[in-house]
């Protein structure tokens, strides 16, 4: 029997989570959740392709449909995350639902398609390597993953912790103190914030598989993270530090204390989210024995045309990412939501 796509609707909640449950390939990003909080605080219109055989979930696919005057209309599995991409049992249903939003993708008149995949598809689309997932393989013991660290950074580790450290790890309590140092790392680095409402809805939406973490110095937060939780997988989403977290290292502290926390919670691996190939965050990841993997982020373009170039090596967007690290703080807060919610 020959699968079918339909689109899910909210009663299919359930069985889309259930049939993630049981796939490797299933993520944090996959959960059927994240519509309802895409629709509600940004607008977007959401199509999950749902791929049926024999009255039983056999494969899915979250895309959400972005339209602004300066990006143009994208689909987009999955906008604002690492990845997304078709999660199906077989490559043949993977080959149906890639198929139905292609055609989708027509009928919308997109600019372009974008699926962002953990693995290769099987598929002639084009694709951009510029992004990788560094992973970190854990252990129930942190002593057994602080062991495997080189001797230079233990010692940079310590040293980090000796300039008044600490970190503080909860939920929506640490809201306020998260929002704040990621709005002003994200202007520091020329790039528009959501609401803190956003976050908020994250955060009630999976209240039992999120976590932040407040890394301060003298009681000041200085650095900052939003990890998720899905079958054993750490998803780290967002970080963030002010510019005096450099200087303290901040992040030293910040990851290591995410580590043990995440080994405690049984978890078996921790992505610490997409970095560019080659840059210095990749580097920095690395330090804590982190594997590079590939990310895949297949484009097909309706009418045809080059891959889009949306990123910060485009001189079309580099004197507005200059422009942003410029503006006071509350113009960025102001001027930022009504922008990030129409950047993939």
């Amino acid at each position: 029997m020959r699968a079918t796509i339909r689109e899910a609707m909210d009663t299919d909640a359930g069985a889309w989570d259930g049939f993630l449950a049981g796939q490797p390939a299933g993520s944090f990003y996959h959960l059927y959740g994240w519509q309802g909080i895409v629709r509600r605080q940004f607008g977007h219109r959401t199509i999950y392709l749902m791929a049926m055989e024999a009255g039983q979930v056999v494969g899915v696919l979250p895309l959400v449909l972005l339209s602004s005057r300066l990006f143009g209309r994208i689909l987009c599995s999955v906008p604002f995350m690492n990845y997304g991409g078709p999660c199906a049992g077989s490559e043949a249903v993977t080959e149906l639902l890639v198929t139905d939003a292609m055609e989708r993708a027509k009928e919308l008149s997109v600019d372009y398609l974008e699926l962002r995949c953990a693995a290769p598809l099987a598929t002639e689309l084009p694709v951009s390597l510029r992004k990788v997932s560094m992973t970190i393989a854990l252990d129930r013991d942190p002593d057994a993953i602080w062991s495997g660290f080189t001797s230079k950074h233990r010692k940079n580790v310590r040293r980090a912790f000796k300039n008044d450290l600490n970190v503080r790890a909860g939920g929506v309590e640490l809201l306020p103190e998260f929002y704040a140092v990621l709005q002003r790392s994200w202007r520091d680095l020329g790039t528009p914030l959501y609401r803190m409402d956003y976050f908020r809805a994250i955060l009630d939406t999976f209240s039992d598989s999120t976590r932040l973490y407040v890394c301060c110095h003298a009681g000041r937060p200085v650095s900052v993270a939003l990890v998720g939780f899905h079958g054993g997988t750490a998803e780290g989403m967002w970080q963030g530090g002010v510019p005096q977290a450099r200087d303290l290292q901040a992040n030293y502290v910040l990851y290591w204390e995410m580590i043990r926390d995440i080994c405690l919670r049984g978890c078996q691996e921790f992505h610490l989210g997409r970095s560019t190939a080659d840059s210095g965050s990749e580097q920095f990841k690395s330090r804590w024995n982190a594997e590079t993997r590939q990310l895949y982020w297949y484009f097909h373009r309706p009418l045809g045309g080059p891959m889009p170039a949306l990123n910060v090596d485009n001189p079309r967007y580099r004197l507005a990412i200059a422009a942003w690290r410029r503006l006071p703080l509350w113009v960025a807060g102001s001027l930022g939501p009504p922008l990030a919610r129409c950047i993939p």
